[in-house]
Order: C-alpha cells, then sequence, then structure tokens
C-alpha cells in the first residue's frame, strides 16, 4: 500500500503509519464472518506474490451484507494469471465461511487487469458509481458481482 504504482488505482500510496493501520486490521481478521486476508504465494518455492482477501460488508445499495474482495499481485507476478486463480480460490473460502454471501469487487473503471480478472472469473458487472476511497478522493469503480452456487 506504500507503493505509487501499485496504488494508483486507489488514491495513491498510503504513509507508513496508514500502513501500519491497516497491517493491524488485517491482523484481526482471522474470524470467519469477518473476512480474511491472504497472501498470494506463487511457484513452486512458494514466493510471495501479492495479497487478495475478502471482508464482510453492508452491500453498497445498504440491502444486504456481502462479501467484498480485493487483491494486489507485485509487478514481476502480473500477466501470468496469478490474480485469476487467486480470486477462483478466494471465492472458495469465502463461501466455506458463508455458504449463501454474494461477494462483491469495486475495481477502479480504467484498472483494466482488475476488471479482466472480474470477467474470467465469472463475476456479472452491475455497473458504475462514484466512490469515495481514500477519504477526499472520488474513485469512479465498476461494481461487480459473484453469486454463490447453487
Amino acid at each position: 500500500m506504500g507503493d505509487p504504482v501499485l496504488t494508483r488505482y486507489l488514491g495513491g500510496p498510503e504513509s507508513p503509519q496508514q500502513i501500519r493501520e491497516r497491517h493491524a486490521r488485517y491482523l484481526r481478521m482471522g474470524d470467519a464472518d469477518l473476512g480474511r486476508m491472504l497472501v498470494i504465494l506463487a511457484g513452486q518455492d512458494e514466493t510471495p506474490a501479492g495479497t487478495h482477501g475478502y471482508w464482510k460488508r453492508d452491500d453498497r445499495t445498504g440491502g444486504a451484507i456481502v462479501w467484498e474482495t480485493g487483491w494486489f499481485v507485485l509487478p514481476h507476478f502480473q500477466g501470468q494469471g496469478i490474480a485469476t486463480r487467486a480470486t477462483r480460490l478466494m471465492a472458495e473460502m469465502a463461501w466455506a465461511d458463508a455458504a449463501d454471501r454474494p461477494i462483491h469487487a469495486y475495481p477502479a473503471m480504467d484498472n483494466g487487469a482488475s476488471n479482466a480478472v472480474c470477467r474470467k472469473v465469472g463475476f456479472r458487472l452491475i455497473g458504475a458509481f462514484d466512490f469515495e476511497y481514500p477519504p477526499g478522493h472520488r474513485l469512479r469503480c465498476n461494481d461487480w458481482v459473484l453469486e454463490p452456487r447453487g
């Protein structure tokens, strides 16, 4: 979250203090009802390649509890299908925790790679909306949903 390239679609890098606070929140997410933050491991040597996670939130229309998901893949691992594979695995884990909860992803409209991951995994595009993230920064996002199976 401190890298300007990796955070270009999220309003830019966070300060060291903001990163410490984020990490503390991630460590508290071990409860299956709240969500999980995961490290993406790649290759035979299981090299850390990024992060993926899902967390509980109110549907942005205020109707239901959903999972929100987000991910980062380090630059030298991008373009290898890692985010797509990790997103499929994340969905299985999320539904093991709450089988009936839809999963939403909110990538910036101009984040072609993350929007492509959503399409490849089978998310359905609901539409675009404006989101304030981080506070004071307007972000135009797509709302993608992956419905639970069965």
